[in-house]
């Protein structure tokens, strides 16, 4: 009884929790097929709401330049990133990572704004005869390259417009940063004083990244942080159904586009003003989310301009959490975030120690075990019990198999002589679970684990592993388990708990390697407590048999 209670809860827990991500995924929108150009299917500039107007000056409707036939694209390289920039509206239309390789094809290094996702970061002003991310700019000539010894890399692009206005854009690069500064400088060579605003969005298609399954699944989508509303993800149906709910304007967080492993966001300055929006670009899946931010009037013959940082790159904690507060956040670890910080913490801890993920990951398997040794043993002690039990509770299922009532009286009869609780296996298990959970997401979320090798064939904790060995080593351990533990009285229930490894043996086929990892050594350590105590229960009780005769 208590057996097949423990790895029924189990089973409920761990399908209930896969079944509501996988719900979570089924009801994000379906992937339409793929729009070819990136920076084509643009829209207007965003038109900021009456309350973001400055100086009682309102900014006149947008007017967007038409694209020129052949844009040229040039690319500039620094230590960490390589970007291809357009002259249609200065945008970043691919960002490769240096550091980083792709999911399905580790020779290549991984890209994150691309074509195949319409993937890119665009900006622009808002004003009569200003220029758009449809407009098109000339480059300044200079350096494509972080120099040696020089710590950033500018880009200059400079716009056309009407009325003597002078508007330029400039792209700063950072070594050793995924942070990309874009500045907007305004001359106002006209005769009347207009007050200009800028935006800055990122656009992209509602297809989920390389590597995410149906088993394993994270957001994708954009995000919004503010000081009053705290984190806040939007599905993309909802933006689609007009039903995306967000703060819209604040003066201080930031706006971003998150998907597993990595995040592009902007990060304007604290306490200045700035409104968000989101929007469906029509006739394909694909989304804009960005954020307005207003410029003080300038006066003829005056110089205005703004800045916005812009992060593109990989969710590590530690850079996040200096970049802007709450930016850490977009490492989702759900209603878990307080129990699975923690271990985050720890991983790292002993990553610094070990100089190895495989291993932090066995040492903090350890650790938890450890730490959760008294309520394992409760478990397995109870467990044990029951396995001694087991022939005495088949003999009353014989005598009362006739009389259900009679059977259920004798049962726990036997059980209050024996001074056994058929259900003491199951609350240290239930104890347990949210700290299993919260580690599952740690381990899936953390970037750290992404073409992160442990020994010989296991190349990168954050993929399956490729020879299916560790998923097989989990099957073979469940199946020692099941042997330990007290055989159900029903040929049909045994039976059925003798499939579950195999069960979740598939399942974690497709797991990246960190989590079975995990599991493995946790049940290597879990046989053997639970055969030790097992062992001293049996010897025990056959002492105490053997003293009754």
């Amino acid at each position: 009884m208590d057996t097949r209670r423990l790895i029924l809860v189990l089973i409920f827990t761990f399908s209930s929790f896969m079944l509501w991500e996988n719900w979570q995924k089924y009801n994000q929108p379906k992937p339409a097929a793929e729009v070819a150009n990136a920076t084509a299917a643009g829209s207007a500039a965003p038109t900021p709401s009456a309350s973001l107007q400055v100086g009682g000056v309102t900014a006149p409707a947008p007017v967007a330049a038409k694209a020129a036939a052949s844009t040229e694209v040039f690319t500039v390289s620094t230590d960490l990133l390589k970007a291809s920039i357009s002259a249609q509206g200065g945008d970043l239309v691919q960002l490769e990572l240096l550091k980083y390789k792709e999911h399905d094809d580790k020779d290549k290094n991984f890209v994150l704004f691309d074509a195949k996702h319409q993937y890119v970061a665009q900006s622009g002003l808002i004003g009569e005869g200003l220029p758009t991310h449809r407009s098109t700019f000339k480059r300044v000539a200079g350096p494509t390259e972080l120099a040696e010894g020089s710590d950033e890399l500018k880009v200059r692009l400079e716009a056309e417009t009407a009325n003597g206005i002078k508007v330029a854009k400039i792209l700063t690069f950072k070594r050793a940063s995924y942070v990309i500064d874009v500045s907007w400088e305004i001359a106002n060579g006209s005769d009347k004083p207009f007050a200009p605003h800028a935006y800055f969005q990122l656009q992209r298609d509602d297809v989920a990244p390389a590597g995410e399954t149906k088993m394993v699944s994270t957001f994708t989508g954009p995000a919004v942080y503010t000081d009053g509303e705290k984190y806040q993800k939007i599905d993309f149906g909802h933006i689609t159904d007009n039903k995306a709910k967000f703060a819209k304007t604040a003066d201080n967080g930031w706006l971003a586009m998150v998907q597993h492993y990595f995040v592009s966001a902007w990060l304007p300055k604290d306490k200045s003003p700035r409104e968000f929006y989101m929007r469906k670009l029509d006739g394909a899946n694909v989304f804009q989310a960005g954020l307005i931010v207003p410029l003080t009037e300038i006066a003829p013959g005056a110089k205005g301009e703004t800045a916005v940082s812009l992060f593109a790159g990989p969710q590590e904690q530690s850079i996040l959490k200096q970049l802007a507060p709450g930016l850490d956040l977009v490492v989702d670890y759900g209603w878990l975030t307080v129990v699975a910080a923690p271990i985050f913490w720890a991983l790292q801890a002993i990553h610094g120690l070990v100089g190895n993920w495989g291993w932090a990951i066995v040492v903090l398997t350890i650790i938890i075990k450890a730490i959760f040794f008294p309520l394992s043993a409760a478990s397995y002690k109870s467990m044990a019990k029951m396995r001694v039990l087991t022939p005495r509770l088949m003999q009353l299922k014989e005598r009362f198999a006739d009389d259900k009532q009679r059977l259920n009286q004798e049962m726990m009869k036997l059980y209050q002589t024996e001074k056994v609780n058929p259900l003491g296996g199951c609350l240290p298990i239930m104890i347990q679970i949210p700290v299993f959970i919260a580690l599952y997401w740690v381990l899936l979320g953390a970037v750290e684990m992404r073409d992160a090798p442990w020994i010989l064939w296991i190349k990168d904790l954050a993929s399956a592993d490729p020879y299916y060995i560790l998923p097989v080593i989990m099957i073979l351990s469940m199946i020692v388990q099941m042997k330990l533990n007290p055989t159900p009285p029903d040929p049909i229930q045994a039976k059925v708990m003798m499939a579950m490894p195999f069960i979740f043996g598939v399942m974690f086929l497709w797991f990246p390697a960190g989590l079975v990892l995990y599991w493995v050594v946790n049940n290597v350590l879990s046989i053997a407590q639970q055969w030790q105590i097992t062992r001293m229960i049996e010897t025990g009780g056959k002492a105490a048999n053997d003293a009754k005769a």
